[in-house]
């Protein structure tokens, strides 16, 4: 039997998802309220620019006062897509000290003091769900935390941000250089005025600390995870990736160490194989693959941002929010039991693809390759182009720990036969 007395959500921000979210609350009220067993209520809307028209929204519940408005007291949910950390944080914490359960978006936050919102949700008896923190519209979260919950996860590797993947997939079917592809998804609305968030790594970054510490039960903060971005990327990278059979992607990569007693996350860009899921996703979507004991390897894959998909990741959260208010529990909480520690870049083990710039002479090649020997990192194949004295080196290794290989490259540059180090790139997924 439903219940008639409505739930009633706060609202805080009102911009590209915050409005999504209104719009799809109000359109689809007698569906929620249909699954959800009672109806839900819009009950305000915290916003900075009150004077702004916001179709489909009653003026009366627009305010500016964030914080009056969770103070209310009769408050159920609170869903907060205002982002940043402050005032998230104080607004979050004291929505759950006012007797409301919390649905967010935002990852930044999440990934720097997710512990310390976890224990005040469970201070107070509350849920903290944040499914539309990681990849929009794709469900991730919660098959992570619930679906997967017998299973170990091994391995989490994922493109995690749909602007960094347009840019790259644009670089590699059309041959354009990096500013050329930026430029047209600056112009096509999938990259911001300032795109540095997106393209230095800092958004997968805060994506993979949350995937991390879900995957492992493990506490996972942004400042674990090792970034690099993808602006150094060029168009001879892609060219040397097609003759290994490869593709380049920004990667969100968490492992768990093959003895178990470790983990480490890590974003940056990557060579894959071409037969490798992750390599035909194209455009701006997002997909992550996890590989775990019992269900093998799964792929989830969708657009990972705009309005509607993360609209439709919060909405979902507050139909299962609702739904425990209703019946008096809670979700699952943080499990962070295992307490793995997190260790640093330079115990990864991957293979690597380096691009030399030598000297074209007898001997040069015999020089690197010892270099790599003395350095306990096997070559697997060698490409050596020259002409005019100068000459290109291109090399694979086998997989060796990201500390050895900085090391031969450190030796490698003292060598006068060596003019500069063209690139480096990690090969991943196979």
């Amino acid at each position: 039997m439903m219940r008639t007395r409505p739930l009633k959500v706060a609202l805080l921000g009102c911009g590209v998802v915050g409005s999504e979210v209104a719009r799809i609350m109000t359109t689809h009220a007698a569906d929620l309220a249909a699954r959800i067993g009672a109806p839900v209520e819009l009950a305000g809307v915290a916003v900075r620019r009150p004077s702004k028209v916001r179709e489909g929204i009653d003026p009366a519940l627009i305010t500016t006062d964030a914080t009056a408005l969770v103070k209310r007291g009769d408050i159920d949910v609170v869903v907060e897509v205002i982002g940043g950390i402050e005032p998230a944080r104080t607004l979050i914490t004291t929505a759950f000290e006012h007797g409301a359960s919390v649905v967010s978006a935002n990852k930044a936050l999440l990934a720097q003091d997710g512990a310390a919102l976890h224990a005040a949700a469970e201070q107070h008896d509350k849920d903290l769900y944040y499914e539309a923190a990681v990849a929009g519209a794709i469900p991730l979260i919660r098959p992570l935390r619930e679906s997967l919950a017998g299973d170990k996860v091994n391995r989490v590797l994922g493109i995690v941000n749909g602007t960094t993947n347009f840019i790259l997939d644009k670089m590699d079917s059309t041959g354009a250089g990096y500013q050329e592809a930026l430029d047209e998804a600056t112009a096509l609305g999938y990259a911001e005025a300032d795109p540095t968030a997106d393209v230095e790594g800092f958004d997968a970054a805060a994506k993979a600390a949350i995937l991390a510490g879900i995957a492992f039960h493990t506490r996972v903060r942004l400042d674990d995870v090792y970034r690099e971005g993808m602006t150094e990327v060029t168009a001879a990278d892609f060219a040397s990736a097609k003759e290994m059979g490869c593709t380049i992607k920004l990667l969100a990569i968490c492992e768990r160490a093959e003895d178990g007693a470790s983990v480490t996350a890590r974003v940056h860009p990557a060579m894959i194989p071409l037969t490798h899921p992750l390599a035909s996703v194209r455009g701006a979507y997002n997909a992550v693959f996890v590989e775990s004991d019992a269900s093998g390897q799964l792929m989830f894959y969708g657009p990972g941002a705009g309005g509607s998909p993360t609209a439709s990741a919060v909405l979902g959260d507050l139909v299962a929010v609702c739904r425990n208010r209703l019946s008096g529990a809670t979700g699952p909480g943080e499990s962070a039991y295992a307490a793995l520690p997190v260790e640093g870049m330079g115990d990864v083990v991957t293979r690597y693809h380096i691009s030399l710039d030598v000297a074209d002479k007898p001997g040069v090649l015999a020089q690197v390759a010892t270099v790599f020997a003395e350095h306990g990192v096997s070559i697997d194949t060698v490409r050596q182009q020259g002409k005019d004295g100068e000459a290109s080196l291109v090399v694979v290794t086998h997989r060796a720990s990201d500390a050895a290989l900085g090391g031969t490259v450190e030796a490698l540059r003292k060598l006068d036969t060596v003019r500069g180090v063209a690139s480096i790139m990690r090969v991943e997924g196979e």
